[in-house]
């Protein structure tokens, strides 16, 4: 805990106080602000990872499944009523609340950028909060297991004991830092893209930098906002996968590492197809509800682009924990990195074409990242049947979902159509979102796409299977 504290707090350090030295390098001055409302979030999430790292190892997926969906909830729904503050007090900018912040309509982008960022930093936080009540309600039990398991485990000098951790820790951590340098290659040549993609837009250099610094708020916070949701409901089961996995080898029971595999990219699939394709279908309605007062016609299509990346991301996820727990622990960097090199040089090329229409600006940006997270999935996947191979059923993980997935997305947009004609767009589209979810649900269980064992593997599992049982939607 100290040592992450201690690096945490090094590296929220460093962005806070060189952010604008950053922010000249990317040529954007504006992103000073964005930057030094992040760098807080950092020392959060370095603390955090402690606590979840030790009830990972403890099978617990409870303190990283509830914080991490807390905190995507917490970033989505602040984020929304920050951003809006921000987008209303900058159109009426005679209010004492805009001369405090020095808020404005021509700074409006940066400002409302810097209050998406703010609000990460501060739904991390809470989730920080979240993990500390969750540790100090176990933390008695915790320290009598450790005190109790002392003599049953052969003692090893801390240099050996770091080592083994280090030799774990890095490839993971590099993988985790190749992550977070694809996130930030959008930061480094978006909006330098962007200018050169809008000359002849104005002769004004500021007012192209002012276009192209919009164009990009509208991908880091409202897009990328939305892409980023279903992670957090995915990562539980990507998490949990890399001890279970790595026992299950230890112990030789290849089958049961190869079950739960499976069950975990069937259980991803279930979860990334229909937001990937809600998202696809509702992007308009979705946006227009979420943003009334920052509604950008722009950000429609680059959502539904974007959209395919929630596909492969979570695939990611959850092939990186296996290959982790097969010890293959330094493929899921490689597969970032190439990722990661593609998406740079795919935004190079397509940000400033203006000669291959919708595909280039600011669209070229969620094309890149499809491309390369697919990239990368391509090859955790082969990696991954060469090393093990998996008694994967094609119908059951690929066919039905799929199917359950564009019959769902059909019945939503003709729901949104249907009732949008008696109703505004925000109850149109959470009834929209509600029946796309019942329809998807039930038609699931109508094709049996788990079995028993798969709801055993699922919180609650056990429960929700009886009540099948006893509405005769599963065999007993």
């Amino acid at each position: 805990m100290i040592l992450f504290a201690i690096i945490g707090f090094a590296a929220s350090s460093f962005l806070f106080i060189f952010s604008g030295k950053i922010a000249d390098l990317m040529g954007n001055p504006d992103v000073q602000g964005v930057m030094m409302a992040l760098a807080p979030a950092i020392l959060f999430v370095s603390l955090a990872a402690v606590v979840r790292g030790y009830f990972n190892g403890m099978y617990n997926m409870k303190a990283t499944s509830n914080s991490q969906i807390l905190e995507q909830l917490f970033k989505s729904v602040f984020t929304i009523i920050f951003v809006q503050v921000v987008a209303h007090i900058s159109i009426a900018n005679s209010s004492w609340f805009a001369d405090v912040l020095h808020i404005t309509a021509e700074n409006r982008t940066a400002a409302m950028a810097i209050a998406g960022n703010a609000a990460s930093t501060f739904a991390t936080f809470l989730a920080g909060i979240y993990l500390f009540f969750f540790y100090q309600k176990r933390k008695k039990g915790i320290w009598k297991d450790i005190r109790e398991s002392k003599g049953e485990y052969k003692k090893e000098k801390r240099g050996i004991i770091m080592k083994r951790i280090l030799a774990i820790s890095i490839p993971i951590s590099l993988a985790s830092v190749v992550s977070a340098i694809n996130r930030n290659i959008d930061t480094f040549t978006v909006v330098n893209g962007l200018k050169t993609f809008l000359t002849g837009f104005s002769e004004s250099i500021d007012v192209i930098t002012e276009e192209a610094t919009r164009l990009y708020g509208i991908l880091s916070g409202k897009v990328d906002m939305l892409i980023g949701m279903p992670a957090a409901l995915n990562i539980a089961f990507a998490t949990a996968l890399v001890p279970a996995v790595s026992a299950a080898m230890a112990n030789g029971d290849i089958k049961t590492a190869k079950r739960r595999m499976t069950f975990s990219i069937r259980t991803t699939l279930l979860i990334a197809f229909p937001c990937a394709i809600g998202m696809c279908v509702l992007a308009d309605p979705i946006l227009k509800m979420l943003f009334p007062n920052a509604y950008a016609p722009e950000a429609t299509l680059l959502l539904q682009i974007s959209s395919f990346t929630v596909i492969f991301t979570l695939m990611n996820q959850t092939l990186g924990g296996a290959l982790q727990g097969l010890g293959k622990v330094y493929v899921p960097a490689i597969s970032l990195a190439v990722g990661a090199t593609i998406k740079l040089l795919l935004n190079l090329m397509l940000i400033p074409n203006t000669e291959i229409g919708m595909f280039g600006g600011i669209n070229g940006a969620a094309i890149s990242s499809v491309t390369a997270s697919a990239i990368a999935m391509i090859i955790n996947l082969i990696v991954l049947r060469n090393t093990i191979k998996l008694d994967m059923d094609t119908v059951q993980t690929l066919v039905k979902p799929l199917i359950a997935t564009l019959l769902m997305g059909i019945i939503a947009n003709f729901s949104y159509t249907f009732v949008n004609n008696y109703f505004g767009n925000a109850i149109s589209t959470v009834i929209a979102i509600c029946v796309a979810i019942v329809v998807y649900l039930l038609l699931v269980l109508v094709l049996k796409i788990l079995d028993r064992e798969d709801y055993h593997m699922l919180p609650y599992g056990d429960k929700i299977y009886n009540v099948l049982v006893k509405l005769k939607l599963q065999k007993p």
